[in-house]
């Protein structure tokens, strides 16, 4: 099947030579970039995103439930999972054209990937011809398809992708180490069997985590580390922040600091630079100024609409709004991806450059002992 992602090819090393896309993290390499001070860290994280993206645009998606509750998976932060009662109706698979008349109104709204999510452990097998039309009425509209339906198999994964859907989401949710306190009906192992039978099935992969669920900087390093050293890395990397839901075992969790949410994007995005990194379930409860770093951090893709599955996402025009302050998408349609700023003429890349050569200038990542050495101790 053809792919019709805007996303950069994945190369050793970028036109610059400054950021190696690399395979091979260490959990200690890692913490220590979580570890950084803040500006070093947004600084590093910015640097890498314009070597391979518009720093000014970020994509658009728009993500629909097309069948709600009643899933026998105990995910503690899902309202759909059927061990919880968060009042949640139980709804069946949606009908095709019922799912078309979303699409069209999603593409109205600026959305350029249309995403669905049904409440499976795996899809029925009565429901793939379903699936399946609904992937090609999807890609008649010329929207990009995505579509999360829980665990696949390899003749599924087969099928859905010779039906033209172009990205698969299946989080990996935090690291394998912490993974058994939020889940016990699916297996770590499981999850990544999945994603392995989307890329060989030749679909995109969209794959990321939680942040929230209870875990350490050192889970949310570990399940950065499980992504980035995948042999090639996810297209679309989402990072969640939990939307805590009522009657969920989360549902009292502890706030997660903005700060080190942003800190969050900021590391996956050095790790893996070629990845759309989507700023994804919890921005209802984001300042203005918190979805501001983590554009600047290296985040470049959001979903759109009121809704994401079942959980609050800020209104169209609230987001509208935003991009105009920050001059986001400015001059283009939403979702439109304008080519990427060649390295050397980046203003930003451009200063840096001149600062290095400045004896005044010293790099803020180098060591103490380098620093003494050149004489800036």
């Amino acid at each position: 099947m053809s792919n019709t992602s805007s996303a950069p090819a994945e190369n050793s090393s970028s036109s610059s030579g400054h950021s190696v896309v690399r395979h091979d993290w260490t959990l200690s390499e890692v913490e220590a970039l979580f570890q950084q001070p803040f500006n070093d860290l947004i600084f590093q994280a910015q640097l890498a995103h314009r070597e391979h993206f518009d720093p000014n645009q970020v994509q658009v998606s728009t993500l629909l439930s097309i069948k709600t509750g009643a899933c026998p998976e105990d995910c503690k932060y899902c309202p759909q999972s059927g061990h919880y009662n968060t009042g949640l109706e139980k709804e069946k698979l949606m009908e095709v054209q019922k799912v078309l008349e979303e699409a069209r109104s999603a593409k109205a709204s600026g959305a350029t990937r249309f995403c669905m999510g049904a409440a499976w452990k795996n899809p029925p097998a009565r429901d793939m011809p379903y699936i399946i039309e609904m992937i090609k009425g999807v890609k008649a509209l010329g929207l990009e398809s995505c579509m999360t339906l829980g665990m696949l198999s390899e003749e599924q994964a087969t099928e859905l992708a010779g039906a033209g859907l172009d990205y698969y989401n299946h989080n990996l949710d935090t690291s394998p180490e912490f993974y058994g306190n939020i889940i016990t009906t699916r297996t770590y192992a499981d999850r990544l069997k999945t994603l392995a039978f989307v890329r060989e099935a030749g679909m995109n992969v969209c794959s990321g985590g939680i942040v929230g669920l209870g875990e350490n900087e050192r889970d949310r390093a570990g399940m950065l580390v499980q992504l980035a050293n995948m042999p090639k890395h996810p297209e679309s990397v989402p990072i969640n922040m939990l939307v805590k839901v009522a009657g969920t075992p989360l549902a009292d969790a502890e706030a997660v600091d903005g700060i080190d949410f942003v800190r969050t994007i900021a590391v996956a995005k050095i790790m893996m630079p070629a990845s759309n990194v989507r700023l994804s379930a919890g921005r209802e409860q984001m300042s203005d100024e918190i979805q501001a770093l983590a554009f600047l951090a290296g985040a470049n893709s959001i979903f759109l609409g009121d809704k994401l599955l079942t959980t609050a996402n800020p209104e169209a025009n609230k987001d509208r709004q935003l991009f105009a302050r920050l001059g986001i998408n400015k001059g283009h349609d939403w979702g439109e991806q304008s080519a990427v700023q060649p390295p050397e003429q980046c203003p930003i890349k451009a200063m840096y450059d001149a600062e290095k050569s400045n004896d005044h200038y010293y790099d803020a990542m180098a060591s103490q002992s380098d620093r003494n050495m050149a004489g800036h101790g």
